[in-house]
């Protein structure tokens, strides 16, 4: 799994070593970023990578020209993975990375600005999607007028 565009390009990232993560493929990830580009929504963006993973969408964005990305997950390893991910490219401070819940997730603090585009890719069949959203809204980690990119089931109704 590679960065495919921007100042990280073709940087290979860690990945997990069992299925219990689903990392974005470089394709969907290339071909999300062409219509969010075409859209100008990346360029000095605020991101947040809810369900983060190894952090592949969040630090795409940070290659592409956003300015910061928030990174969240519970999952222990998926925190590790994006940690080295993170730091193997030099983008630490760039990074706000917290291991927690998403749906449990801590009031921003004022001194931070809230996303204008959030990735969200959360286990499947879980009903997570509608769970998070108004909580990430709520807790004022999400502009006004924010974009969502959001990875379900195909069975999944938000």
């Amino acid at each position: 799994m590679r960065i495919v565009a921007g100042e990280h390009r073709g940087r290979v990232l860690s990945t997990p070593k069992n299925q219990d993560i689903r990392p974005t493929s470089d394709k969907v990830r290339q071909a999300v970023f062409n219509i969010l580009n075409s859209r100008g929504l990346v360029r000095e963006a605020v991101i947040l990578d809810a369900f983060c993973g190894t952090g592949a969408l969040g630090l795409e964005a940070l290659s592409q020209g956003a300015s910061f990305c928030y990174f969240f997950d519970k999952a222990r390893e998926s925190m590790n993975l994006t940690r080295e991910n993170v730091s193997m490219l030099s983008e630490d401070a760039r990074c706000f990375i917290e291991h927690g819940d998403a749906a449990k997730i801590a009031l921003k603090s004022e001194t931070l600005a809230p996303a204008s585009l959030v990735f969200m890719d959360p286990p499947y069949n879980q009903g997570l999607v509608d769970l998070v959203i108004p909580v990430l809204i709520d807790k004022g980690w999400v502009a006004q007028e924010a974009w969502f990119v959001i990875e379900t089931s195909k069975q999944e109704t938000i």
